[in-house]
């Protein structure tokens, strides 16, 4: 049912929008792309990349999800409530702030968001706040790792204003539009810069699945089940870092996906088993991401509806409902 929806969204994203296309033309496309050349355009350059890329970011984000909360073994842990996606906004204000002093060259480069610079400066702060909570959870109970988690995120907010500020118009321009979160601002070359990182995640996830289920029960209970948890704790962090944050560089912070998503996987898995939730955290993540993204892209009169707001109208139900009718996550939190 999650496949047959999502290929059902995937149609729709590609025949509905601004331009509304019929079912024959967007097969048409595929099979005679020359024949339709506006048709072709259309889905070709802008709606099949942007799908693609909500494909991709969602069931990477909703397996991250997965990762982080076996990890931290709080069910209210994602890369947004740690405080990861605050490091790859630092990261980013910090490169267009130094490229506004660089000059207009370099200012160009970022504007046409096609350089690395963007996505090394998303990497390297997601990587570093990852390090940081970790080494952190390691001294403190849950609540108060989440409380420092958002209470870095509004700090962090400060600071960019506070750096931002020593920038120029373009570079303002550029990172809020990065930071308001998209999928339309790729292209198939970057798409197979940022699938790469996303496939190695996903494979020592799930090489670190079987650990991970041990883990859930206590550090006491893996190391007598022959877990080392300390390679444990630094490979699955190394996982939830390829995963995160080539999303974060190419689309933004893109919040709740990774919350919420899991506690739909481990429902329908009707387990908490690692590697029985992993695929199916994938296929929410990336229905719930193009399902934003639809939603989006319908062909309002204005434009003022972003990605994260629609995440956030449907995530932040979703995070309350657990809180008040969910006793495991009350006490886990």
């Amino acid at each position: 049912m999650l496949i047959l929806s999502l290929c059902a969204m995937a149609v729709f994203t590609l025949t509905y929008g601004q331009v509304v296309l019929s079912f024959d033309r967007l097969v048409n496309v595929f099979l005679s792309p020359l024949t339709d050349h506006i048709a072709t355009q259309i889905i070709v350059d802008l709606r099949l990349p942007r799908l693609l890329t909500a494909i991709v970011a969602g069931a990477a984000l909703g397996v991250s999800g997965v990762l982080m909360q076996a990890l931290f073994r709080n069910p209210m842990a994602d890369a947004w409530s740690l405080g990861l996606l605050a490091g790859g906004q630092m990261g980013v204000a910090l490169i267009i702030t130094a490229a506004a002093f660089a000059g207009p060259a370099a200012i160009a480069f970022l504007t046409a968001f096609k350089g690395f610079g963007l996505i090394t400066g998303a990497i390297i702060g997601v990587a570093l706040f990852a390090i940081a909570m970790t080494t952190l959870s390691r001294r403190v109970n849950n609540i108060t790792l989440l409380v420092i988690g958002l209470m870095l995120g509004f700090t962090v907010q400060g600071l960019v204003s506070i750096i931002m500020h020593f920038s120029n118009r373009v570079g303002g321009r550029v990172f809020s539009g990065w930071n308001d979160g998209t999928f339309a601002s790729t292209e198939f070359t970057d798409l197979n810069v940022m699938v790469l990182p996303i496939l190695v995640g996903l494979v020592i996830a799930a090489i670190s699945a079987k650990g991970l289920n041990s883990l859930l029960l206590g550090e006491t209970y893996a190391r007598s089940m022959g877990t080392d948890v300390r390679r444990l704790r630094w490979l699955t962090l190394g996982s939830v870092v390829l995963l995160v944050a080539p999303v974060t560089a190419y689309c933004g912070p893109i919040t709740f996906v990774g919350l919420i998503v899991p506690h739909f996987a481990r429902a329908i898995a009707g387990s908490s088993q690692i590697l029985k939730v992993i695929p199916l955290a994938a296929l929410c993540g990336a229905l719930l991401t193009v399902t934003a993204d639809a939603i989006v892209h319908l062909p309002w009169q204005q434009h003022f509806l972003h990605l994260n707001a629609v995440l956030a109208l449907v995530g932040a139900p979703v995070v309350i409902t657990l809180l008040l009718f969910s006793s495991s996550v009350r006490d886990k939190s």
